[in-house]
């Protein structure tokens, strides 16, 4: 699909990929309707293993399809990270980590026809580790972006419902064009246009291995329930595996979400070579 002589475009966001199982099932999404949206989002802080994201999985991902990857507070969770984040030119780091964090914390990308889309992340701050207030950080970004576009895309990985509707409701006012929640791994069914130009939603789920405990493996979660012990969490390894996603139709020239719709498919996975987890 292209914008030329479309008064809209429309963009696809994908909840939280985990490990092999979601990123091989938004591969698989992709290939059957990538073509159908204008620019793709994903959410990519959990794709490796189930904690942060290799060079390898980030290389996978462009070639699925995906535009642009956000992130959250396990970013930092492959060690290889540190090679590569500064040239990533498709990834997006939490924007509220402290001045001199390597990355980028929003980005400005370029489609057809001229198009442009800016994209911020963030961290909430409530029930998380401490990071910088993203209150006038956002003020500041929006405004900066939309010196070049009306197109402003927010990925707000926060555990806080209120502080997730607060948030958006104060992006909203900024002028923002779309507000996804991510980090619960759990879709909610509250997606709506706030304010006639923004659209929300509070969590966009996660993409990955639908009979686990939000993508990992069942045994370990309930032990460490159980005993209270740190026991390490391993990716749920089977086959069968949910797709969690958003799309979302904005006016190209006013930046005004027109409409937003869930998804939610469950599908099962081929036989790969790639043992990566």
């Amino acid at each position: 699909m292209t914008v030329e002589n479309k008064s809209t475009i429309k963009i696809l966001f994908f909840g939280d990929m985990v490990g092999k199982p979601g990123r091989f099932a938004v591969r698989d999404f992709l290939a059957q309707n990538k073509d159908n949206y204008d620019f793709i989002i994903a959410n990519g802080e959990n794709a490796s293993h189930g904690f942060g994201l290799t060079l390898k999985n980030y290389n996978n991902l462009l070639d699925f399809g995906i535009n642009c990857i956000t992130s959250g507070n396990h970013i930092w969770d492959k060690k290889d990270i540190w090679e590569y984040i500064d040239t990533a030119e498709n990834l997006v780091r939490p924007l509220n980590y402290p001045n001199g964090t390597r990355g980028q914390g929003w980005r400005i990308f370029e489609i057809a026809n001229g198009v442009k889309i800016g994209v911020i992340n963030f961290l909430g701050r409530v029930f998380m580790s401490p990071v910088d207030s993203q209150w006038e950080l956002a003020k500041e970004a929006i405004a900066e972006i939309k010196k070049e576009t009306p197109i402003v895309i927010i990925d707000f990985h926060a555990e806080a419902t209120a502080e997730k509707i607060c948030f958006a409701k104060y992006c909203s006012e900024l002028g923002a064009s779309a507000f996804f929640g991510t980090h619960t791994h759990v879709q909610t069914a509250d997606e709506k246009i706030l304010n006639d130009k923004m659209a929300y939603i509070t969590d966009a789920g996660f993409c990955g291995a639908s009979e686990g405990v939000i993508g990992m493996e069942y045994k370990s979660s309930l032990n460490r329930f159980l005993t209270c012990m740190p026991e390490r969490y391993d990716v749920a390894d089977s086959k069968e595996v949910q797709i969690n996603a958003a799309e979302v139709e904005i006016n190209a020239a006013t930046g005004y979400a027109v409409a937003i719709k869930r998804i939610s498919c469950n599908s099962k996975l081929e036989e790969n070579k790639d043992h990566e987890n």
